[in-house]
């Protein structure tokens, strides 16, 4: 272990030390001290990484019934078998099927040779396919599933090596901030934003449908995600590479044709695989609707686990179960960084250091236009914090609709500003399903996450901010 593993060891047994044995703060639960101790303890080892991940996660399980965070060892022991954990094991089935068959490298290289001349035309084209599905797949999580295999297989395409590709890294942290940038523009794109918009009707007296929600969005949307775009072409060097050897990146087009022809007509097990792929994309497409129109409802998890079924079906499936590439490390991760991030929701941790911000700002003694903007970075940053979208926007959104009439500002507006950043749960893994998805690709590790998710955070609060004093103002 190197110098830098032993300082995070150290600084996380500080850290974990000084929260679990200070004096219990006012208003804080016992559970909500400890399992704050052991978040903090755990976020600093994940990111530090002097040990694996898995390994953090596993030691974080055991803490939390071991020092009393959980009454239950079963709310530890039992993420393992949340719904997420099926849903990334389907989806690597899923992935593994769409590879096994060449039926993704086909798909990919028909993208790249018709859209993406460059490396930074081929991320481009991810973001605007990433856009374009918000409206017909709205769940995050099956966006992510669809969408990450197809990008796996381009890297492999282009030869982009899990861990050291800088072009690799972009790609999987664009398409997770992406994922979240295009969610935001869709209120029926996660409850939490659905959550938001009853507050905002309800207690602000506002009037906001799909359409009202998109229009006052999408400025935004696009804005952050066309900036990080650019951003982060310049900050791992993308831009350069293309420009500086445009003879590479001809011949590198002339092979993928040459590629895309070798594998010829559509083989069996392809056609096999683009109908389960089909079926899948259907039905997380309609997820809204099959209530009214079947009379039941196929969730987004329920559809990936009978998605890997079809995948692995003798006679109907496509690979064998020694063929799925399931990271079983990455479902103790998960695993870990879920029981933590509950026991510090469910104590009360998280709720009492958010109200304790509040606080401590002094928001009635600020002119408005820094309220807002100050409220605006909190909902964003706020999920550094706790990791459930629903909790904080049940915790911030009255919260602040409160602030606004009790200063007189328009509470409708600001409320839908500060909404518009709950999807942005961005800077590490555990944040959403989606972070994680993506992380199990192996091509970025958590402190990749944390500084360009603090970097896009900051602008897309920044973005929020002017499209709230300015687009907001005349929409509403």
């Amino acid at each position: 272990m190197d110098r830098n593993g032993w300082i995070g060891i150290a600084l996380s047994v500080i850290v974990f030390s000084i929260l679990f044995f200070m004096p219990l703060p006012n208003g804080m639960t016992v559970e909500g001290q400890k399992s704050l101790a052991i978040f903090s303890a755990a976020l600093i080892m994940w990111v530090a990484k002097p040990i694996p991940i898995y390994q953090t996660s596993i030691i974080a399980i055991l803490l939390l019934p071991l020092i009393g965070a959980v009454e239950d060892q079963e709310i530890a022991f039992g993420t393992l078998g949340f719904d997420i954990i099926w849903l990334m094991v389907a989806a690597f089935v899923l992935t593994s099927a769409i590879s096994e068959t060449n039926l993704g490298k086909r798909m990919a290289l028909f993208m790249v040779t018709r859209f993406g001349k460059t490396k930074k035309r081929t991320l481009a084209v991810l973001v605007i396919v990433n856009f374009i599905l918000a409206f017909f797949v709205p769940s995050t999580t099956a966006r992510a599933s669809l969408i990450m295999p197809i990008a796996i297989v381009l890297l492999e395409v282009y030869k982009a090596v899990p861990g050291e590709s800088k072009f690799g890294k972009l790609m999987m942290l664009q398409g997770v901030q992406n994922n979240a940038f295009a969610t935001s523009m869709v209120v029926t794109a996660t409850s939490a934003q659905v959550i938001a918009m009853g507050f905002i009707n309800q207690q602000a007296g506002g009037s906001i449908g799909y359409m009202q929600w998109l229009i006052g969005s999408a400025p935004q949307a696009v804005l952050t995600a066309l900036i990080t775009f650019f951003v982060g072409v310049k900050l791992y060097n993308i831009n350069a590479e293309d420009n500086e050897d445009p003879e590479k990146a001809n011949t590198i087009q002339g092979i993928l044709k040459k590629q895309l022809d070798e594998l010829g007509s559509m083989s069996v097990k392809e056609k096999k695989a683009a109908f389960i792929f089909l079926i899948t994309l259907i039905l997380w497409a309609t997820g809204d609707y099959q209530e009214a129109l079947l009379g039941f409802a196929i969730s987004t998890e329920q559809t990936a686990v009978l998605a890997m079924l079809l995948c692995l079906l003798p006679g109907i499936g496509v690979l064998t179960w020694k063929q799925a590439n399931i990271k079983w490390d990455l479902m103790i991760f998960s695993a870990g960084a879920y029981a933590v991030g509950n026991a510090f929701n469910d104590s009360g941790g998280a709720t009492w250091i958010i109200e304790r911000l509040v606080a401590t700002i002094g928001l009635d003694r600020l002119p408005h236009s820094i309220v807002a903007v100050i409220l605006i970075f909190i909902t964003i940053f706020s999920h550094l914090i706790f990791t459930s979208k629903t909790v904080r926007t049940t915790i911030l959104i009255p919260a602040i609709i409160s602030i606004a009439l009790t200063l007189g500002m328009d509470a409708v507006s600001l409320a839908l500003a500060c909404s518009f950043g709950i999807a942005s749960t961005i800077t590490l893994p555990p944040h959403s399903k989606v972070n994680t998805l993506y992380f199990g690709s192996g091509y970025f590790s958590v402190l990749d996450e944390l500084k360009f998710g603090l970097i896009s955070c900051f602008i897309n609060a920044s973005v929020i901010s002017i499209v709230y004093f300015t687009w907001l103002q005349i929409v509403l």
